[in-house]
């Protein structure tokens, strides 16, 4: 799906966490189709976003993003700071890297007249263990991890803002998204962190015994859904974007193999208390009002995820 409108191409919008994995794709996609794009991220951008106007800094620092807030719009909010795991590790960091400087982030885009804020929430992490599958937007979240309840709480006041001082918002709560771009080294996810390993020749480890389901949805479709939520003017300010249908682990670790081309060993540990048994949205709202479905077939999107992630072991590995 390729959204194209007026209002798109009228949109001067400031992407902050660009140069991580959503944004990246992000980035790559709005380049022709907004008046302007500003990325925000802590480094140097990726050689692929070199195009990108940029400002670097420090999500914690409001003053580091004021000249990418400068005129903008409209705001996609991608910047995470913590992983599902590491939040419990340490809830009042997670709370301050996260939920306030999330609200210094708002009071800034008030202060620079941005009209709307997309935010990329947690479909898998926010719901906790559901009782309905797919688990639809009107089901009562009950997160069970620190993660969850961050991004929760940052949903909460999103609709505060809007209440208060008139911020228009819309929340976008994805499943677990991969693809191109996406980091093991980072923690970015499972089907990465599988793949490096099954390249490399590793066993994975499994925590528990690989029944868990989850709901994956390819980074291209999440963009897609992300840039339908910027020109939306439907009743709803809350998404969930996922695949369309859970896999299991094991299925997933079976889908890999035949994309690598090789078994893939594996170590199975207990299983963890953050994780739920199964999780898998319901989608039928961002059908509905946003004009978008999944496109991709998980087949199809792990091997577009191989093929990018083979050319940057051939970039290291090339001679110099």
């Amino acid at each position: 799906m390729t959204v194209k409108s007026s209002a798109l191409l009228q949109t001067r919008c400031a992407v902050f966490g660009a140069g991580g994995f959503i944004g990246a794709n992000l980035c790559l996609a709005l380049q022709e189709r907004v008046g302007r794009l500003v990325g925000f991220g802590r480094r140097a951008p990726p050689d692929a976003l070199q195009n990108v106007e940029w400002v670097q800094g420090d999500f914690a620092d409001p003053d580091a993003y004021d000249a990418a807030l400068a005129g903008a719009n409209a705001v996609i909010h991608l910047v995470g700071a913590s992983t599902p795991a590491s939040a419990n590790t340490d809830m009042i960091a997670d709370v301050m890297n996260n939920v306030v400087a999330t609200l210094h982030f708002l009071d800034a885009c008030r202060r620079h007249g941005v009209q709307r804020v997309i935010f990329v929430s947690s479909g898998g992490t926010i719901y906790g263990v559901p009782d309905v599958i797919p688990t639809p937007e009107t089901y009562t979240p009950e997160p069970i991890t620190a993660y969850g309840v961050s991004k929760l709480a940052i949903e909460r006041y999103l609709s505060l803002y809007r209440h208060l001082h008139g911020l228009e918002y819309r929340a976008l709560r994805v499943a677990n998204p991969y693809g191109p771009f996406q980091s093991a080294a980072k923690g970015q996810g499972v089907v990465a962190a599988f793949m490096d390993k099954a390249l490399a020749g590793q066993p994975i480890e499994v925590w528990g015994d690989g029944s868990v389901v989850r709901d994956y949805v390819y980074v291209a479709d999440v963009v897609e859904a992300i840039i339908a939520a910027m020109s939306h003017d439907g009743p709803s300010r809350v998404f969930n974007i996922g695949g369309g249908r859970g896999h299991s682990l094991n299925e997933l670790i079976g889908a890999i193999s035949e994309a690598v081309g090789r078994p893939i060993q594996r170590t199975e540990k207990a299983a963890r208390i953050i994780d739920a048994p199964r999780s898998v949205l319901d989608i039928s709202r961002a059908q509905a009002e946003l004009g978008w479905t999944p496109r991709t077939e998980l087949s199809d999107g792990l091997a577009r995820a191989l093929a990018w992630r083979l050319g940057e072991l051939a970039k290291v590995t090339a001679p110099v």
